[in-house]
């Protein structure tokens, strides 16, 4: 039987972390070294409507597009377009049949079941990097953490030691959940905006 990954605690968490940033604080660093605050977020609504429609299996042109291909930016109706596109994510992935067969993403054919990890990662890394940037608390639940760390988990016998964010930084065993996710996502958990 499908495993169904319920999205709404992390979107929910991830659009009350958008919501929090100022627009003063959109031109400010983020963990990610290439990319401002306004780049993040302008990925974020990219993927969060890339992985809704893998999710549907609307396998359109959006699903094709490379998203290191370009730095993204932030259209005028971003704070309005986000949460939208987080809550159609969710209920995208609701529904089994996003899991069963294959989909599309980022140019990427793969499983629908490793698309919906892919999605929740995305949503997990990423929320992560703008509530450091922007100086907000960040608490992601178990469930999400787990997905995330299951997907960049390197496999027994896996001899890349990257990650689709980069190799990994170094945690403790015993740290806390989140700190081993961003580790593995190649990201120091103790990054600032001043680091």
């Amino acid at each position: 039987m499908t495993k169904i990954v319920d999205f709404e605690r992390q979107a929910r968490l991830v659009a009350a972390v958008a919501e929090g940033i100022s627009d003063e604080q959109l031109s400010g660093p983020t963990p990610c070294p290439e990319y401002q605050v306004r780049h993040l977020l302008g990925h974020l609504v990219g993927l969060t409507g890339a992985f809704r429609d893998a999710g549907r299996k609307d396998l359109g042109p959006q699903l094709d597009q490379n998203p290191g291909d370009s730095l993204p930016d932030l259209g005028p109706g971003w704070r309005a377009e986000l949460p939208k596109l987080l809550d159609e994510l969710v209920e995208a992935w609701r529904d089994p049949a996003a899991y069963e067969g294959m989909t599309r993403a980022g140019g990427i054919d793969l499983p629908g079941a490793v698309a919906g990890a892919v999605a929740m990662d995305e949503l997990v890394v990423h929320g992560w990097d703008l509530a450091r940037a922007t100086g907000q608390t960040y608490a992601a639940d178990e469930a999400s953490l787990a997905v995330a760390l299951e997907l960049l988990t390197p496999q027994e016998g896996d001899v890349s030691e990257d990650t689709p964010f980069g190799p990994p930084v170094p945690v403790p065993d015993d740290a806390p959940l989140l700190d081993r996710v961003i580790g593995l996502s190649g990201r120091d958990p103790g990054w600032t905006p001043g680091t």
